[in-house]
C-alpha cells in the first residue's frame, strides 16, 4: 500500500509514536521492591539477554507502557543524574524523533520545552511543541521519582506523563520502572490507523505472543506494539546517559549518541529506522543546534 499520509499527520505520528507520553500510576518504595521479587527469575533469563521486562496496555482512547529494568549503577548514582533538567534533555533528544529539549523556568518550576518531529533531519519550526513540567515528586534514600507533564499535544492528544522511579537493591544495583501514558481522540485515533495501515503494518513490539510456525516468537503488532518500541527507546536512552557519565564531561555526548545506538541495533526488528553514520551526523548537529536556541 503507498505511503498517503500528509507531512501534517506524518508530523503528528511522530508525536504519538516517537515520544508517547509516560506516566501512570506513581509507585510506592514497597511495591516496586515486591514488582522486583515478582520479575526477579524473568530479569535473570528472557529473550532480551537483559535484566528488562516491557508491558503494555490500551483501555478505550487510553495507552499505557511499561518498563521494568535493573541497572548496573547504584541507587545514588541513578538519583543524582535523574534530577536535573538537563539530565532530561540529554536522554529526550537521543530517540530519532525529538529534535530539540531546553529546559526552562516555570511558574509551577522547571519546564522542558521538546520539539518532535520526523525522524530523518528537520527544521525546528516545522516540528510539534510539547511544553512538559518537571517534577521532582521523590529523593528520599530509598526511593526515587521524577514525573514530566504536558496536557496537550497535537491530533487531539493529552494527559500526557512520564514517570521514572526507582529503588535500590542487592549488588550495589537499583531497579528502575518507567511508565508511560497518553490519551487521544478521534484525530489521533485516525492518525494512528493510517500509520498501522501503511508505513508501520510489519512493525512489531517486544511482548510475545505465542510462536510462529517457525518456532520463532511472535510480538505483539498494532498501537501495543508501538508503544513498546519507544518504551525500549526511552529505556535505552536513559541507560546510555547513564553510561555517559563514566567519561570527561566534553566526550559525553559522543558516548551518549554511539552507546544509544549500538543498544538498537541489538533489536533491528523493533527499531532499526537509519544507518549509523546517519543518526551520528544528525544528533550532533541538533545537540548543538539547542545549545544556542532558546524558546
Amino acid at each position: 500500500m503507498k505511503n498517503f499520509l500528509s507531512p501534517m499527520l506524518k508530523l503528528g505520528l511522530a508525536l504519538l509514536l516517537g515520544l508517547g507520553a509516560i506516566g501512570a500510576m506513581a509507585d510506592e518504595p514497597a511495591a516496586l521492591k515486591a514488582k522486583y521479587g515478582e520479575l526477579r527469575d524473568e530479569l535473570r533469563s528472557n529473550n532480551f539477554h537483559q535484566p528488562l521486562h516491557i508491558d503494555s496496555t490500551q483501555t478505550g482512547d487510553n495507552l499505557r507502557g511499561d518498563v521494568y529494568a535493573v541497572l548496573e549503577h547504584s541507587f545514588a548514582e541513578f538519583s543524582a543524574a535523574m534530577k536535573d533538567p538537563q539530565d532530561w534533555c540529554d536522554i529526550l533528544i537521543l530517540p530519532f524523533n525529538t529534535k530539540y529539549c531546553h529546559a526552562v523556568d516555570g511558574n509551577g518550576g522547571p519546564k522542558l520545552v521538546v520539539r518532535i518531529g520526523r525522524k530523518a533531519d528537520q527544521p525546528i519550526q516545522d516540528a510539534f511543541r510539547l511544553d512538559f513540567t518537571l517534577r521532582p515528586t521523590a529523593a528520599a534514600q530509598d526511593y526515587f521519582e521524577s514525573r514530566l507533564e504536558a496536557k496537550s499535544g497535537p491530533l487531539g492528544t493529552r494527559d500526557y506523563r512520564i514517570v521514572v522511579s526507582a529503588v535500590p537493591i542487592d549488588g550495589g544495583r537499583t531497579f528502575m520502572h518507567l511508565s508511560y501514558s497518553y490519551g487521544y481522540g478521534a484525530a489521533g485515533r485516525f492518525a494512528m490507523q493510517a500509520y498501522l495501515s501503511t508505513v508501520g503494518a510489519d512493525k512489531v513490539g517486544f511482548s510475545t505472543t505465542g510462536k510462529e510456525a517457525n518456532g520463532q516468537p511472535a510480538y505483539i503488532g498494532g498501537v501495543r506494539g508501538a508503544i513498546e518500541r519507544n518504551a525500549m527507546r526511552y529505556f535505552l536512552a536513559i541507560d546510555a546517559h547513564m553510561a555517559s557519565l563514566s567519561v570527561p564531561v566534553d566526550q559525553r555526548l559522543e558516548k551518549r549518541i554511539q552507546t544509544w545506538f549500538a543498544a538498537t541495533e541489538r533489536y533491528p526488528r523493533q527499531l532499526r529506522e537509519m544507518d549509523r553514520s546517519t543518526y551520528l551526523a544528525m544528533k550532533r548537529g541538533e545537540y548543538e543546534r539547542q545549545q544556542a536556541m532558546i524558546e
